[in-house]
């Protein structure tokens, strides 16, 4: 039985991908339509891990001289013979990405790209002994690949700013020819400027960079961008009367970046994991570009990497570890009532409407929260349904994946914010020490009041009660006591084990969603299972001598507490327990 092709993990490299066994979805139909309606300048703008990168390389293999025409053999380009034997291998090609420039500070920006051009200029050191260049010219290049004592690229500014376009006249003087330029992640450096502090000269730096080598450039014969925004306010493109922009939301090369479901069932197919298709699907789907339905390939990719190494394992978030989610907490952190309102009704699984913005700005993204929603948008964590109405994106979140992140950054944010007032949070936690449940009550009621809460919806029950268990662990989480949460106790596994050690203290806490908000019964289901599952056993083998039992009941932002007190003592634990009939024996409850 032959071997399966590699998963392509990590492989962004279009050579590396067709001659080392790599299982490749076929994207080159883009290279023809990229040539039957071709532009001066293409830019792209995708989510992030959405396959850009990867295209770019593409795109160099294919025009570069010297390029080897066999790795495109039996791909969709290759059926084009006229455009092939046109322009395969018959062009110079400068081809950096930027998705590296993350300098704190502008200086260490700027490092980071003479590295970056630097390195690509390297490539071209036949020009050193050209007699197409002018002796001028060739003491110019040296100057571009020159290093310093430190073995760092030491052009100066002006020379970097140039740089580009300097190459791009060099390449055709040696070739004749005109060259290609491709600069993949072109938007990442503005968004570390922002981030840094040092936003309005990265601004002017990219403004000549880009302009440079894109306008009035007799040597280029077009240039294609990506990244995640259309960054047109900012003037980086000022005068660049020429420019073809491709979103989200053109028809245009929709299926050029990203998985459809035709090529993920084949996918799976081919590795036999078909069997996973529903769980892939709610996991990494969802997303719509221009209408057609859309999957994360590094997702998609990443998770059947997971199930060669164990077909049992789950879906996971593999694009939470990809970068950071800043955008999400900077949102959350603006956010008013009325748009956590609607961050609640996302996450519960309903639309929004919202004006789109697509030429945005950094500088304007937290002066207003439109900007924010249309960044949300533009990268990847709400996806479009539907079409339009009267100006409005009907908005919603892709997939499992995207909540979870929601979710998870939403948990930290309150954590983080609820901790600002350690008093107020010391005295909720110690209320569970002193058995007052209508403190903890008041306590977990005002918090829940300044989070986002999980809807009544169709959301299951128990990832209702996972939701209200998270926000209670980050709150108790912040006394320093020894917390459990869904340790295996007696014959079950508990919602929230607590053992304060210094006062030999155990708290077992069991959290329910109440239904309709029916509180006294889900309260009394809660102790109900704590004494039947005997979740105390574990605090009586830690040596726990006062145990309390808290049931919880949960229901959008209000809850009920009840408490009762168990021992050590055996003999004293069956008549603390509650009796199988809750109303001969009425709990206590505020």
């Amino acid at each position: 039985m032959a071997a399966k092709a590699g998963l392509p993990m990590g492989i962004e490299d279009f050579q590396e991908m067709r001659t080392s066994g790599y299982y490749y979805i076929d994207k080159t139909g883009m290279i023809r339509d990229l040539l039957e309606n071709m532009g001066k300048v293409t830019l792209f703008t995708r989510p992030r891990r959405f396959g850009k990168t990867l295209n770019m390389s593409m795109l160099k293999y294919f025009f570069e001289v010297g390029s080897e025409r066999e790795i495109f053999d039996g791909l969709e380009i290759s059926a084009h013979k006229e455009l092939c034997d046109r322009y395969m291998g018959r062009f110079p090609v400068l081809s950096i990405s930027l998705k590296g420039v993350s300098g704190t500070d502008l200086n260490g920006a700027k490092g980071m790209l003479r590295s970056i051009i630097g390195n690509e200029a390297l490539r071209f050191q036949f020009l050193l002994q050209s007699e197409a260049l002018s002796a001028t010219e060739r003491k110019q290049y040296r100057k571009l690949i020159e290093l310093n004592d430190a073995g760092e690229f030491s052009m100066s500014d002006g020379l970097l700013k140039e740089s580009l376009l300097m190459l791009t006249r060099f390449l055709h003087k040696y070739y004749g020819q005109k060259a290609i330029v491709l600069i993949d992640e072109y938007d990442v450096p503005l968004d570390k400027a922002y981030q840094g502090g040092y936003y309005d000269d990265m601004v002017e730096l990219l403004r000549a960079l880009f302009g440079q080598v894109l306008k009035t450039n007799g040597s280029l014969y077009f240039a294609v961008l990506t990244g995640c925004l259309r960054i047109s306010r900012e003037s980086i493109f000022t005068g660049l009367n020429n420019l073809n922009v491709y979103t989200i939301k053109n028809v245009q090369y929709n299926a050029g970046f990203g998985f459809t479901d035709a090529e993920v069932r084949e996918m799976l197919s081919y590795y036999e994991f078909m069997e996973k298709y529903e769980e892939i699907k709610e996991w990494y789907d969802g997303y719509r570009f221009c209408g057609l339905g859309i999957y994360c390939p590094w997702d998609v990719v990443s998770y059947c990497h997971a199930l060669k190494m164990n077909p049992s394992v789950a879906p996971q978030n593999y694009w939470v570890n990809t970068s950071g989610n800043d955008i999400i907490r900077r949102f959350i952190e603006k956010a008013d009532a009325a748009s956590r309102d609607e961050i609640e009704r996302l996450i519960a699984g309903d639309s929004i409407e919202k004006e789109i913005h697509h030429e945005l700005t950094y500088r304007d993204l937290d002066l207003d929260m439109d900007h924010l929603w249309s960044m949300l948008y533009t990268t990847g964590y709400l996806t479009q349904c539907g079409e339009d109405d009267g100006g409005l994106t009907k908005l919603l979140i892709p997939n499992r994946e995207i909540q979870w992140i929601f979710t998870r950054q939403i948990r930290k944010w309150f954590q983080e914010d609820s901790r600002k007032d350690g008093r107020k949070l010391e005295d909720f936690c110690r209320a569970f020490l002193e058995k007052d449940a209508a403190a903890v009550e008041a306590g977990f009621t005002s918090y829940l009041r300044k989070t986002i809460s999980i809807r009544d919806t169709s959301v299951r029950k128990e990832k209702k009660e996972n939701f209200y268990q998270g926000i209670l662990l980050g709150l108790l989480g912040y006394m320093g006591w020894k917390v459990r949460s869904n340790a295996e106790a007696g014959d079950g596994y508990s919602d929230i084990i607590v053992e304060v050690e210094d006062a030999d203290i155990g708290i077992i806490i069991e959290l329910k969603y109440a239904e309709n908000a029916r509180f006294d019964a889900a309260c009394q289901e809660a102790m109900r299972q704590i004494a039947g599952r005997r979740y105390e056993d574990i605090l009586i083998d830690d040596g726990m001598k006062t145990i309390y039992r808290y049931g919880i009941a949960c229901y959008k932002k209000r809850c009920r507490v009840i408490v009762e007190q168990g021992t050590t003592n055996p003999a004293c634990m069956h008549s603390q327990l509650l009796p199988s009939n809750p109303d001969s024996s009425p709990l206590p409850h505020n």
